[in-house]
């Protein structure tokens, strides 16, 4: 059989397969905004469904006005790889090439695009289990089923945890009789749907979030009455001068309750909200929160703000500010999520005309870009994959945290 040479397109196809294989936390995030909607310099603009609440009857009021918005995804990573490449290198097989150079290089590219995936968790608020205790029984599971059932949030939900709470949850669904769920549990740690999510997956990019000083000589309280479509809470009973919250803390106010987004029932938890920012109390004890998600009541007069109501009452002046979790602890953000909840958007990178040995490959929302090129200070040739992508939570309330 002739030799055949290595060529750039067979090395971006092989890496763009391996990109695509070594990703977790990605893999079931929606990856199809950047064919879908127009493009503004580095930055994708994704326009969000409007809302509507039914209202009784045959007669109708005037129109309410329709309430329309968008979100801005920053297309602002950019990450590399880069090797030595030895001429003899382009007589291996793609199989011996990608085993030795192209598949570790995308493990670690892999892991960047998750990792920076996984840190949007702060802009999640809802979170169930116990701080502190890793989740490890069919319990757990089911009360984050049952907390996104309560919210409204559509079928086609993922899990994805650390490697303790993967192997904890496999671990404690042995008991199960069902003989095929626990052989693969036992043999590989993996586990079928569950309480209907697919399947529970491990990565180990899962990311610990350490709580703000929230407790020492803190007796945390609403400084005044929010308004409707509030953004900030101000707040006072803070320890003096204090790094009181961190950017991803989560924390309830009293007497204020969650709502369903569609029907705006009244639940039977508190509203959870998160910091969007770290927050310092100033010396007096105040501090002002920027929170999210938007407040909205409903007692709210704007025909256009009450489909997207996220509270029963609006948080009250003097009204108890509890904050998850021991302050200065770490505490690991499993992700349970439908997965229009987060977007990643990869943009295929530019082509450098200066470079023969060169080649780009995109598919399934994914796209790599490899070039060759000879290095005459220092008389060697170089190889370098390339990968240029943005990640945003573009519908946070289809998500849920697993705090470990």
């Amino acid at each position: 059989m002739a030799q055949v040479l290595i060529t750039p397109s067979i090395i971006a196809k092989e890496a763009l397969f391996q990109l695509e294989n070594k990703c977790v936390f990605a893999d079931k995030s929606y990856r199809s905004y950047v064919n879908e909607f127009r493009k503004i310099g580095d930055t994708v603009s994704v326009r969000k469904p409007v809302k509507f609440r039914t209202t009784s009857g045959a007669t109708i009021s005037a129109t309410p006005e329709v309430q329309e918005s968008s979100v801005d995804l920053k297309i602002d990573q950019r990450h590399k790889v880069n090797w030595k490449f030895n001429t003899n290198d382009l007589t291996l097989t793609i199989e011996e090439y990608s085993k030795r150079y192209i598949e570790p290089a995308c493990i670690a590219l892999a892991n960047k695009v998750d990792q920076v995936g996984l840190n949007l968790y702060s802009s999640i608020w809802n979170q169930v289990g116990t701080p502190g205790t890793t989740p490890s029984t069919f319990a757990n599971v089911k009360d984050v089923a049952v907390r996104m059932d309560r919210l409204s949030i559509p079928s086609e939900r993922e899990i994805v945890c650390n490697p303790d709470a993967a192997w904890g949850i496999a671990g404690g669904l042995t008991g199960v009789y069902n003989a095929k769920m626990v052989e693969g549990a036992y043999r590989n740690g993996t586990i079928g749907r569950v309480a209907g999510f697919g399947e529970v997956s491990m990565d180990q990019n899962v990311v610990d979030h350490t709580v703000g000083l929230h407790a020492t000589g803190s007796t945390p309280l609403m400084a005044a009455t929010s308004s409707e479509g509030d953004t900030t809470l101000a707040t006072d009973g803070w320890a003096a001068s204090t790094a009181v919250l961190k950017a991803g803390d989560v924390f309830t106010v009293a007497a204020t309750y969650d709502v369903n987004v569609v029907s705006g029932q009244k639940q039977n938890f508190l509203k959870q909200f998160t910091s969007t920012a770290d927050v310092t109390s100033a010396a007096d004890g105040t501090a002002t929160i920027a929170v999210a998600p938007t407040i909205v009541s409903s007692a709210a007069t704007a025909t256009t703000l009450l489909p997207y109501q996220t509270v029963d009452v609006l948080p009250q002046d003097n009204a108890a500010i509890t904050v998850m979790g021991t302050e200065s602890t770490a505490y690991p953000m499993n992700l349970c999520f439908h997965r229009n909840a987060f977007a990643l958007a990869f943009i295929p990178l530019e082509m450098p005309d200066g470079c023969s040995f060169k080649a780009r490959e995109s598919k399934n929302g994914f796209s790599i870009r490899v070039i060759k090129d000879y290095d005459f200070i220092n008389d060697e040739d170089r190889i370098r994959l390339d990968i240029l992508f943005g990640w945003k939570a573009i519908y946070p309330e289809l998500a849920v945290r697993l705090i470990g």
